[in-house]
C-alpha cells in the first residue's frame, strides 16, 4: 500500500521538532505495516482552523491524482480542527479512494468525523473565549489587551514567582514627540500626505520600520486606527471596538465593528501624550475635511471617499525608479504613487491614461508575439521538450526492462527452491528483488508525462484573438467590455514606466501563461506549457524593449 504522511504544528511557541516527531512516529507505524511511503506533507506554524495551508492543499491535489492509497497522521486535529473542513477532507479522500488513518483514532470513519470534529470545534471556541477573557481582564486593569501602539514600549517584567507580567507599557519619548509633531502639523492645516513626505525627508522611521504613508496617519476614524484616531494619546484605552471573523472561502480575517455598548474603555492617564485642546482641534479638522456642504446645507461625501473606477491596466503599472505603483493622480493622468504619497521617489513624470492604454494595447497587438520570434521560441521549446521526453522515456524503459528481469529472476529462484535449493538464502534474495520491484513500480506510477510541443503557428492565432479582444473593448455592451478587459489584463505581467527628459519610456512584460491561453483558446495554458510561467518581453529577440511617447 502507498501511504502519504501529514504533520502540522500551529503556533510559534512550537518548533520544527514537533513536525519531525510526528513524521518519525508515523514512519515507524508505516514500516511496521509494510507500507510504501511516497510523500510527506507538512505545514509549519499554521493554524488548523483553516484549510488555506500549502501542505494540506498539496495533499488533497495529489490524492485526486491517485499518488497514494492512505493518508497517515498523528491525529485528526493535525489535518484540521474545523468541523466543516475535516468533513470536507474526509469526503474528498473518500472520492479519491484514499483512506485516512491516524495513530490516535485508527481508520477514520463517519463517526470519527462527527464526534471528533465537534470536539475540535468546541476546543477552538473554548480557546478563543479563554483568550478574550484574559485580554479583557488585563484591559480592565488598564493594561494592553494585545499588541502595541506607536509611541509606547512594551514593559517586560516578572512577578515574585518568576511568571511574566503582561500588558504593561511605557511612553517612548522619541516616538511620542513624533506623534505630537503630527498632531500639531495636521491642526495647523498640513495634509496627511505632506506630513508623511516631511517625516520621510527627515529619515524618521514609520511604525512598521519603513516609510510613512498618508494612510498610516489618517487611518479609519470609525475603526479607531491610524495615528490621528488613537485615543490612547489622550489617556483612554478603548478595547473591543471590533471583532474579526474568518472568511470560510479565503481563510482571511475580516473586521466587523462591535456596537459601542460593548466597548471597554479605561482611563490610563499615565500614558497620555496630548492635551484635549490639540486632540479636539484635529477632530474638528477631520470632520471638516471629510464632509462638504451643498447649497441646502446637507452633508455630502468628500470626493476622496468616493470609489474611483479602475483603469484598464490598474495594478500592473510600475515605476522603474522605486518599484512602486502608478496610480490615478487626476481624472486623466497617472503618476508614481510613492513620489506623491511618501516623497521617497523623485519620479514626478506623469502620463495620460488614454495614451498609456493605447501604447500598451499596440504593444500587445503588434510587438509582444512577433511570428518569426515566436517560431524561434517554439523551436527551442520543442528541442528542450524532446530532450526531456527522451530522458523520461529512457528512464521509464529502463525501469520496465528491470521489472521484467526481476520477474524472470523470481521465477528462477522459486524453481530452485522447489528443486530443494538453500531456501533461506534464496528467500532472502527474493525479498530483496521484490523490494526493488516495488520501488520501480512506484517510480512508474508517479512518472509524469513531458509537456506537449507548441505549434509555431500559435503566434498567428494569438494575433487574431487579440484583435478580437481589442474590438470588444470598443463595444457598447458593458459586460462585453469588462470580459475583454479581464482577458487583456491576463496577457500582461507588468508595465514598467521609466521617466526620460521629455517623455516616459514604456516596457511591457507579457505573461506566457496568459498568452498561450489566448493563443490556444484554453482556460488552463500554464499547466500545458511545461507547468511554469515564462516571462516574454515585448521587442526584438525577447529582450526588454521600450516604447517612447
Amino acid at each position: 500500500m502507498r501511504v502519504a504522511l501529514y504533520a502540522r504544528y500551529s503556533s510559534d511557541n512550537q518548533s520544527d521538532a514537533s513536525i519531525a516527531d510526528q513524521l518519525r512516529i508515523c514512519r515507524l507505524h508505516a514500516e511496521k505495516q509494510g507500507w510504501l511511503i511516497v510523500e510527506e506533507y507538512t505545514d509549519h506554524a499554521i493554524s488548523g482552523a483553516s484549510l488555506i495551508r500549502p501542505g494540506i492543499q498539496a495533499l488533497i491535489a495529489d490524492a485526486n491524482r491517485g499518488r497514494f492509497d492512505i493518508v497517515l497522521a498523528e491525529a485528526m486535529d493535525r489535518l484540521s480542527r474545523d468541523q466543516e473542513d475535516i468533513a470536507g477532507v474526509f469526503k474528498r479522500m473518500g472520492y479519491a479512494g484514499v483512506k485516512i488513518i491516524t495513530l490516535s483514532e485508527g481508520e477514520v470513519s463517519h463517526l470519527h468525523v462527527g464526534l471528533k470534529g465537534t470536539m475540535n470545534a468546541l476546543f477552538l471556541k473554548d480557546l478563543a473565549d479563554k483568550t478574550r477573557r484574559g485580554q479583557r481582564g488585563r484591559v480592565e486593569l488598564g493594561k494592553s489587551g494585545g499588541g502595541n501602539a506607536y509611541g509606547y514600549d512594551v514593559v517586560k517584567k516578572f512577578d515574585g514567582n518568576g511568571e511574566p507580567v503582561r500588558g504593561d507599557r511605557s511612553i517612548n519619548e522619541v516616538q511620542a514627540n513624533v506623534v505630537r509633531r503630527i498632531f500639531r502639523d495636521y491642526a495647523a492645516g498640513k495634509s496627511a500626505k505632506r506630513i508623511a513626505v516631511e517625516l520621510n525627508k527627515d529619515s524618521i522611521p514609520a511604525p512598521g520600520g519603513g516609510d510613512w504613508g498618508f494612510s498610516t496617519i489618517n487611518g479609519n476614524p470609525k475603526r479607531g486606527n491610524g495615528i490621528l484616531n488613537n485615543e490612547m494619546y489622550i489617556g483612554k484605552l478603548v478595547w473591543n471596538r471590533q471583532r474579526f471573523i474568518k472568511d470560510p472561502d479565503t481563510g482571511k480575517r475580516q473586521a466587523r465593528p462591535n456596537p459601542e455598548s460593548e466597548w471597554i474603555i479605561q482611563d490610563v492617564p499615565e500614558l497620555r501624550l496630548l492635551d484635549d485642546e490639540l486632540w479636539q482641534a484635529v477632530k474638528d479638522r477631520q470632520t471638516a475635511t471629510r464632509l462638504n456642504r451643498n447649497d441646502d446645507g446637507k452633508a455630502t461625501e468628500h470626493f476622496r471617499d468616493r470609489r474611483r473606477p479602475k483603469y484598464l491596466f490598474s495594478g500592473l503599472t510600475k515605476c522603474a525608479c522605486c518599484g512602486g505603483g502608478y496610480s490615478m493622480i487626476s481624472a486623466d493622468l497617472v503618476g508614481c504613487a510613492t513620489a506623491r504619497n511618501k516623497g521617497t521617489c523623485d519620479n514626478r513624470k506623469n502620463i495620460r491614461r488614454d495614451q498609456l492604454e493605447a501604447r500598451v494595447l499596440n504593444a500587445l497587438r503588434y510587438h509582444l508575439m512577433e511570428p518569426a520570434l515566436f517560431k524561434e521560441f517554439c523551436d527551442e521549446f520543442t528541442r528542450e521538450t524532446n530532450r526531456l521526453r527522451m530522458e523520461s522515456r529512457a528512464a521509464i524503459t529502463d525501469a520496465e526492462s528491470e521489472i521484467k528481469r526481476i520477474d524472470r529472476d523470481l521465477e528462477m529462484l522459486l524453481n530452485l527452491i522447489l528443486k530443494g535449493g538453500a531456501a533461506d538464502k534464496l528467500n532472502a534474495k527474493m525479498v530483496a528483488l521484490e523490494g526493488r520491484q516495488k520501488e520501480l513500480q512506484a517510480f512508474l506510477d508517479n512518472a509524469d508525462e513531458p509537456p506537449p510541443i507548441l505549434h509555431p503557428n500559435m503566434a498567428l492565432h494569438y494575433r487574431v484573438q487579440v484583435d478580437e479582444l481589442y474590438g470588444a473593448l470598443q463595444e457598447d455592451s458593458e459586460a462585453k467590455r469588462m470580459a475583454a478587459a479581464d482577458l487583456v489584463r491576463a496577457l500582461v505581467d507588468e508595465i514598467i514606466l521609466t521617466p526620460g527628459e521629455d517623455r516616459i519610456e514604456i516596457e511591457v512584460r507579457g505573461d506566457l501563461a496568459g498568452i498561450l491561453g489566448i493563443s490556444a483558446k484554453s482556460k488552463r495554458p500554464a499547466g500545458e506549457a511545461g507547468h511554469s510561467q515564462v516571462e516574454v518581453v515585448a521587442g526584438a529577440g525577447f529582450e526588454p524593449a521600450t516604447f517612447r511617447l
